[in-house]
């Protein structure tokens, strides 16, 4: 009778070279991961604004952080610029994903919707436009975006929005609100949108809030809870600088459990001139 023989043990040696192999591979593995952190974060950086615009009454800041899974990057997006009738623009929005593709996408938007604003100054048909340019590059993704302009002169703020997430507004005194106007569809779906412009007067001093909804939903963290925590930090702090009103905004997004990535851009204003 054959009798089969008991497997061979592997030798010291053996297991040392296929030890040694396994830890390569996964040294390689990390540094290709790492070299696409890199990649994604240089994008990052060098599609969001160094600066922003701001006028006498007018200061304005803004915060990004990157979502905690994926790449640790996105593309939510912020951005000011001037218009061609003397008043400045300013933008906010997020792209479907956190990864390289998302943020290439969100650089298209940007440069693009730049571009737009060099010959139009109102928020609706600047959002439009940017539309219809994106959905001529055949991009599967799409965006969310709100676009205002601010009046250095009537000291009005137009707003248009594009699926996004609704903004605050919050005055020196204590009192707060949301931002829930109608508008249209996110960028990237259909051509040919309209998207309904909002026109508020600034009064008292205070402040405009713009944010993605990575700081104000999650998982288990409803959009509406998280309004509720951005007007609480508003309330208090909206009769001070932008940038500790951003710096405290942002935190928002820790309730949320921060799976995504997310921006706030805060526009803090003096009250209307000829007015106390």
């Amino acid at each position: 009778m054959n009798r089969r023989r008991p497997p061979r043990s592997a030798s010291a040696d053996e297991l040392l070279t296929t030890l040694h192999e396994l830890t390569a591979q996964a040294r390689r593995e990390v540094e290709l991961h790492q070299a696409r952190v890199e990649l994604a974060e240089a994008l990052q950086r060098n599609m969001l604004p160094a600066h922003l615009p701001d006028l006498p009454g007018l200061r304005t800041a803004a915060r990004y952080t990157p979502a905690r899974s994926g790449l640790d990057i996105g593309g939510d997006w912020y951005d000011g610029f001037p218009l061609p009738d003397g008043s400045l623009g300013f933008a906010i929005g997020d792209v479907q994903g956190h990864d390289v593709e998302a943020a290439a996408f969100m650089g298209q938007i940007r440069i693009g919707m730049r571009a737009i604003a060099t010959t139009a100054s109102d928020p609706g048909e600047i959002i439009g436009r940017t539309n219809n340019l994106l959905l001529s590059v055949n991009s599967t993704l799409f965006a969310t975006c709100t676009v205002l302009r601010f009046d250095p002169v009537t000291w009005e703020i137009d707003s248009a929005r594009a699926g996004h997430v609704p903004a605050v507004w919050a005055l020196a005194d204590g009192r707060t609100g949301i931002i829930d106007d109608a508008g249209g569809l996110p960028l990237g779906i259909a051509e040919k949108q309209r998207y309904p412009v909002t026109r508020r007067r600034l009064t008292g001093q205070g402040a405009f809030i713009l944010i993605t909804d990575g700081v104000i939903e999650g998982p288990s963290f409803s959009i509406e809870k998280g309004l509720e925590a951005v007007m609480r930090r508003a309330s208090v702090l909206a009769g001070s600088g932008a940038g500790e009103l951003a710096d405290e905004i942002i935190k928002a997004a820790v309730l949320t459990g921060h799976e995504d990535d997310a921006a706030v851009l805060v526009l803090c204003h003096d009250s209307a001139p000829g007015r106390t």
